[in-house]
């Protein structure tokens, strides 16, 4: 598997506005695709792209660069390409579990928030994101930037037959802007035809959990990590990708 993605950069803030995974034909050196290639690939996005899977947010980092630092300070140049990504704990979870089914094909990666930064929760910039997802549609200044930093729901675009949601549940009762934006994403990926997908637990069943946007990441730690990694692995044995229950 290879990753590809694009950053941008305003007012010192750096954002990912754009992330693909490519699922290698085979481990073969032969079968890995470069950066011409996977803008060949997305100009029939409709067949070359599977689906989508949302996160939360991203902590990634182009290849010869890393999340140590901001990538200005690491001499970066912010050119609006397309540039091979080093893997994170994410894509090491997607290249062991997606694979037959899947040879061939990309997967976009979109987040609810594109902030390329690390431990944003819980933290002061939540608040902000509240903030400013109450004003998004007016015509009021955001902290962070609109366009680059949310997903305009309303028109969005998504290709392949099916989202996965693994952007998380613990979303913060007082937090009320964030929780509708991430179930106004869900409600309107449902709307436009897509198979709507994710991992869940006893506390809701799968209607009650699209609902209220209780989507379980794939990333755990302790007990979970594993029983949540499985049900991500047994999600993608088919193409497109199945509800998870775990207990």
């Amino acid at each position: 598997m290879q990753t590809f993605g694009k950053f941008s950069s305003n007012i010192d803030i750096e954002y990912l506005t754009e992330q693909y995974i490519y699922i290698n034909e085979s481990n073969e050196e032969e079968d890995k695709i470069d950066v011409k290639q996977l803008e060949a690939l997305l100009k029939n996005r409709r067949k070359t792209v599977a689906g989508t899977i949302f996160l939360y947010n991203p902590t990634i980092s182009p290849i010869g660069y890393n999340t140590n630092s901001k990538l200005a300070d690491q001499g970066y140049e912010f050119d609006g390409k397309f540039c091979e990504l080093n893997f994170d704990a994410n894509c090491n979870l997607f290249s062991s579990s997606i694979k037959e089914g899947y040879r061939g094909k990309l997967i976009e990666i979109k987040y609810l928030f594109n902030l390329n930064r690390a431990n944003i929760e819980p933290t002061p910039i939540l608040e902000e994101f509240e903030a400013d997802l109450d004003r998004y549609t007016s015509n009021q200044l955001t902290r962070y930037d609109k366009q680059l930093n949310y997903q305009d729901y309303l028109n969005i675009r998504l290709n392949g037959k099916f989202v996965y949601f693994g952007s998380g549940h613990k979303h913060d009762r007082h937090h009320k802007e964030i929780i509708k934006y991430a179930r106004n994403i869900s409600a309107q990926a449902a709307k436009l035809g897509k198979e709507i997908v994710f991992t869940h637990d006893n506390n809701y069943d799968a209607a009650e959990s699209a609902e209220v946007a209780y989507f379980l990441a794939p990333i755990a730690t302790g007990k979970q990590k594993l029983v949540r990694a499985n049900a991500f692995k047994n999600a993608f044995r088919t193409n497109p990708p199945t509800i998870q229950k775990i207990g």
